[in-house]
């Protein structure tokens, strides 16, 4: 049976029924905020051909930027393992933060101080109204990682992370993890 009870914390992995979706397709987004008047949460996997740098020129090295999801691609957000470092910063869950003090992160990233294994930067979000989430669970579109490393929040990249979710959750998805993105290159 699969888990369709998310909380703060969850990583939701796109079905692959999700293929053809150029938001969600292999998607795998760790919720930074659930409750029962909505969702929010960021991809983790694709990255942007644009680095912080080139967003924020008051930044002196490049990070690697990603899509948070289709929702205010032009506001910036950051999630990170540093609360000490970084005033204002929630915890989502085991050691991984949402938000601070951005004035604080630019000097920590000028000075380098902090690096990309310990902040990763989004531009957008992904969101749900209330119950849109389990709508789509119910539908679905995404399965609830049952055993989340939290350590690789930060470090994943691209597909290969939804990969590896998939064999995780095993079973029937298996079969997936090796199709091609885009079925019609087969």
């Amino acid at each position: 049976m699969k888990a369709t009870n998310p909380q703060k914390g969850s990583l939701l992995v796109a079905e692959p029924s999700i293929i053809g979706d150029m938001s969600f397709n292999r998607s795998v987004i760790l919720l930074s905020h659930h409750t029962e008047t909505g969702s929010v949460g960021f991809i983790l996997n694709k990255s942007l051909d644009l680095t912080l740098d080139e967003l924020v020129p008051s930044v002196k090295i490049k990070f690697d930027l990603y899509n948070g999801g289709p929702v205010e691609q032009d506001n910036l957000y950051f999630i990170h393992k540093v609360p000490d470092l970084i005033p204002g910063s929630i915890e989502i869950s085991n050691g991984i933060y949402w938000g601070g003090s951005f004035d604080a992160i630019i000097e920590l990233i000028n000075n380098k101080v902090i690096n990309e294994s310990e902040i990763k930067f989004f531009l957008g979000y992904s969101g749900w109204d209330a119950e849109q989430l389990q709508v789509e669970l119910e539908s679905d579109a995404w399965l609830v990682a049952e055993d989340v490393n939290y350590s690789q929040i930060l470090v994943a990249k691209d597909a290969v992370f939804w990969k590896n979710e998939i064999q995780k959750i095993g079973g029937d998805y298996l079969i997936w993890q090796n199709a091609p993105e885009n079925p019609s290159y087969n």
